[in-house]
């Protein structure tokens, strides 16, 4: 069965390299509700929000906008965007908080059907 999920965004993006000279690579990003699809000629490679905890450290210099996303590892992955384009840090930010969001109501509901099917088995005692 093909998994298709909803496209927020689709663009270009630098990520700073986590070799010695840390350079600065270009790769096609395509944002979707599942997380950040980067695409470079070596292939692709996604980042889940399910793996994201936030997105953070944004600053603005020289018509750039660079920002951090942490990874629920504690690994920093860094990005830049040009200020006039795309502020991807932002349509970052916004959809894994739709994701985190969706994913606590989830959880509530899940706890809610099992409090009553727990209480449906005569297991509850009133007070």
């Amino acid at each position: 069965m093909l998994n298709v999920c909803k496209v927020f965004g689709d663009g270009q993006l630098e990520k700073r390299s986590s070799g010695l000279l840390q350079l600065w690579k270009k790769k096609r990003c395509v944002l979707t509700e599942e997380g950040l699809r980067l695409h470079s000629c070596k292939g692709a490679k996604e980042l889940r929000f399910e793996l994201m905890t936030t997105v953070d450290c944004v600053e603005y210099k020289r018509g750039m906008v660079y920002f951090t996303v942490v990874m629920a590892s504690g690994k920093e992955i860094d990005f830049r965007c040009p200020q006039d384009g795309t502020a991807w840090n932002a349509e970052i930010a916004l959809a894994l908080v739709r994701f985190k969001n969706l994913q606590a109501v989830q959880t509530g509901r899940n706890r809610r059907m099992s409090a009553e099917h727990l209480g449906s088995t005569g297991e509850d005692e009133e007070l």
